[in-house]
């Protein structure tokens, strides 16, 4: 089922126009959330990026998306769906249909999707870097656009190269994120994260393991530039996202990683999914 502007509609019974902005300019954003046992994890800060992304792009925020109001039609569009533990929601956001790039209304409408998901972290995680296009190191690439053809195009040099997923590079050719997530890089007790200034988006998952790591006086966190050598370099490599939280790389080109640390984060993180504290 989807949930259009808070209609339940089977997917197919949707229907966008071919004046929709999301579709003919990419003008829209949205949020990955996971949804464990009726609970949307980390959802307070899931909610409070969006506003901030759709201020940013001058969207006119509705009254009634309240924290508890878009946290109940997640749930309601979860409800609606094979009844399982898990599940992976995307919220979309987009400007009404109407403009050329200068859009007639600032006003929007939105979809819920939901799926069960059943992901699991890969013992064997392999990562290569992406060269061909650079991701821009303003303070848009931070924002979840639809925009997403960067990703899409690593997405594609990663299944062609036999590897699980790629690094992106900013115009400065420092490391970004990966395509579907952010990075970190362990050296000794210096634990590496690139900037926001790199342009790597405001992961929630991300915020949160260096929120566990400030907390970690074994460790020295640096949120910096990063280079592709320093990569090669690391003893261990992770990355971050929403749905599988924390994935150890075991290899990068012919570097091969330990995992103990990234283990650990995740086992941490586990915790706080559920507990949410």
């Amino acid at each position: 089922m989807m949930n259009f502007n808070g209609e339940l509609l089977n997917s197919e019974d949707l229907n966008l126009s071919s004046e929709n902005r999301a579709f003919k300019y990419g003008d829209a954003i949205f949020e990955t959330v996971k949804v464990m046992h009726k609970k949307v994890v980390f959802w307070e800060d899931h909610y409070f990026r969006l506003m901030a992304s759709m201020r940013m792009l001058r969207m006119k925020i509705p009254l009634e998306f309240t924290l508890e109001f878009l946290e109940q039609e997640i749930l309601k569009t979860v409800a609606s769906c094979e009844d399982t533990n898990t599940y992976r929601v995307r919220l979309n956001v987009f400007r009404k249909d109407g403009g050329l790039y200068t859009p007639k209304t600032n006003k929007i409408d939105y979809t819920i999707e939901a799926h069960t998901s059943s992901y699991q972290t890969k013992k064997a995680y392999s990562l290569d870097v992406f060269k061909d296009f650079y991701n821009f190191s303003g303070l848009l690439s931070t924002v979840k656009t639809n925009n997403r053809m960067l990703n899409t195009l690593a997405s594609i040099f990663a299944d062609e190269n036999d590897v699980d997923n790629c690094i992106l590079l900013n115009e400065k050719k420092g490391v970004v994120e990966v395509t579907n997530g952010n990075i970190f890089i362990v050296k000794g007790n210096v634990i590496k994260t690139p900037a926001l200034t790199e342009g790597c988006i405001k992961g929630i998952t991300r915020n949160k393991v260096i929120e566990i790591l400030s907390k970690n006086k074994d460790f020295t966190l640096e949120e910096t530039s990063i280079s592709p050598f320093e990569v090669q370099k690391a003893d261990e490599v992770f990355i971050t996202n929403a749905i599988i939280g924390v994935q150890p790389v075991t290899s990068y080109k012919k570097k091969t990683f330990t995992t103990e640390l990234g283990a650990k984060i995740a086992g941490n993180l586990k915790v706080l999914q559920i507990t949410g504290v």
